[in-house]
């Protein structure tokens, strides 16, 4: 049966069997009900194309679409492509969220004339263990201007990720995920800012972000380099342009953006792709040697940042390699003083 759709939910789904249920009950129980759930089957190889087909027999409100694997982004954009509803939301097959959110995230949307929406979030380890909040929330609801809320996120203190915002559908519009590329929550978001206007965000932590273990970052093999180091990078070059073009005045976040990704960069390249052969990490040394000056005079770093990242300047490879030996010895005894 048709129904009135205002929400649509967008759920990439790869071999997550495990907590698929879960995740998908949350989004089930939501107190908004003009709503409808968008199920992409990722070319899952375990039972989780089969789940999802199951939950769309118990609930009119769900659709299910299988795909080649092509990665989170790819089934976002199917799921965008395919979706009724006036505003998209998006929810990430492992984590959960609170009965509510969407109807708050809708009626302050509707009451504020915003099109952006971000409820709070916290972080949930395997063990149920709540984490330190990355993106603290705030203590009241807040109006965030498009221009503060991008100095925000370059001063890493925002939160990019579009699994806790609702977003209304126009601003999608020539718009859509950057696939094969990590990171590209930001990429999208900075994207869409200056259209959007100001971003209002809600203080109740209504979304839960699960964190277990084997995720694209958290790779244990040294000479594993997860691209997100790449990508962080390359938003950074993206969003330095962007602020040169609309908001010159964060010139100094910007810079500052940029010469914290590639320090990040740096501190996880494993050295034996340190080479002059290496187009990309060539580019990143130039980077480091033509803003020295920044390095020692940007107010937001801190002082361990332009150590660092002096150091690196002068000697990447050996900083490299005794950071190396400093993150294995502190593995072994974690407990051993900095």
């Amino acid at each position: 049966m048709e129904h009135r759709v205002l929400v649509s939910v967008i759920v990439p789904c790869y071999n997550i069997e495990t907590y698929l249920e879960r995740c998908v009950d949350s989004i089930r129980r939501q107190t908004c009900r003009e709503l409808e759930i968008l199920l992409v089957d990722d070319g899952s190889t375990d039972a989780t194309g089969a789940l999802c087909d199951r939950f769309a027999a118990l609930d009119e409100r769900i659709r299910v679409f299988h795909k080649e694997n092509g990665g989170s982004s790819s089934a976002r954009n199917l799921g965008i492509d395919n979706a009724r509803g006036q505003w998209l939301g998006f929810v990430d097959s492992d984590d959960w969220i609170e009965p509510e959110m969407y109807e708050s995230l809708l009626r302050t949307a509707e009451e504020r004339g915003t099109r952006i929406v971000q409820a709070s979030r916290d972080e949930i380890g395997e063990n149920g263990e709540k984490y330190p909040d990355v993106c603290p929330p705030p203590e009241q609801l807040t109006v965030c201007p498009a221009r503060d809320f991008l100095r925000e996120l370059l001063l890493h203190r925002g939160d990019c990720s579009f699994c806790t915002k609702l977003v209304k559908r126009e601003l999608f519009e020539g718009r859509r995920f950057p696939e094969g590329k990590l990171n590209e929550d930001f990429f999208l978001l900075v994207n869409m800012l200056p259209e959007a206007g100001e971003v209002c965000i809600l203080p109740r932590q209504m979304y839960h972000v699960f964190y277990r273990s084997g995720s694209n970052t958290r790779k244990k093999d040294p000479e594993d380099f997860s691209r997100v180091f790449l990508d962080i990078v390359d938003n950074a070059d993206f969003v330095e342009g962007l602020v040169g073009r609309k908001y010159p005045e964060l010139r100094t976040e910007a810079v500052r953006f940029a010469l914290y990704q590639r320090l990040d960069y740096l501190l996880h390249i494993p050295v034996s792709r340190m080479t002059e052969a290496d187009d990309f990490y060539v580019r990143v040394k130039k980077y480091l040697k033509s803003h020295v000056k920044d390095t020692l005079t940007n107010p937001y770093l801190t002082a361990k940042n332009r150590v660092y990242l002096l150091l690196l300047t002068m000697a990447p490879k050996t900083v490299r390699q005794l950071h190396a030996r400093k993150m294995k010895a502190q593995k072994k005894n974690p407990d051993a003083s900095c």
